[in-house]
């Protein structure tokens, strides 16, 4: 495995507008999402939700107001349209260097920051990431902040994160191992995310 361990960092839901991906989460979960912030490297804008176990979920979409990148937006932002969706999951490694030489295809190193946050992404140059956007980004966060720790409490964990594809079975062969979380959960069927989080109203799913 040549040394790669992946953690199951954050989840993302994308929206053509905050104001959209925003309702559509507290919609479906019954809990108020918390300001996020800008990121001026690929002309975006989130909203964030705490989860327990140091996970996070986010709502992210294009910020109106920032000028475009010269570079395709990461999640595939560029071509989001329709209603919001749980549309990428987010796993974070030690070395980004070691997981890019296991995993080439996920995109090459982009140093970001946000206020003291300070991180690395792998970002395919399309900004579309493999098996239909169901690879999951990876993430190497430089020094203790982070995000889930500055999060209020919102009483709500995941359950189980259904990652469905035709190809399933070679996304678990390449993943599991390296993951080892079994709170996720690889699927055969049509692509898409589908997370069951337990919070203060009872179980809900969030799609």
């Amino acid at each position: 495995m040549g040394g790669v361990v992946l953690r199951l960092d954050h989840l993302a839901v994308a929206a053509e507008s905050l104001e959209a991906g925003r309702a559509h989460v507290e919609d479906a979960l019954g809990l108020r999402l918390q300001p996020g912030g800008k990121h001026a490297h690929f002309g975006t804008h989130n909203m964030l939700l705490g989860l327990a176990d140091g996970l996070y979920l986010e709502v992210i979409a294009i910020d109106p107001e920032a000028p475009a990148p010269g570079c395709p937006r990461w999640f595939d932002l560029d071509r989001v349209s329709g209603p919001p969706c749980l549309h990428n999951w987010i796993c974070a490694v030690n070395d980004l260097e070691a997981a890019l030489i296991r995993h080439p295809q996920a995109g090459q190193p982009v140093a970001l920051s946000r206020g003291d946050l300070k991180w690395r992404m792998a970002v395919p140059q399309t900004g579309i990431l493999p098996m239909d956007n169901l690879f999951p980004a990876l993430i190497e966060w430089h020094g203790s902040a982070h995000p889930a720790t500055r999060l209020t409490p919102s009483g709500a964990r995941l359950s189980r994160l259904i990652v469905s594809h035709p190809n399933a079975k070679t996304l678990q062969a390449v993943l599991g191992p390296e993951l080892g979380d079994n709170r996720v959960v690889f699927e055969t069927g049509n692509a898409g995310l589908c997370a069951e989080i337990a919070t203060p109203h009872g179980l809900r799913v969030l799609q």
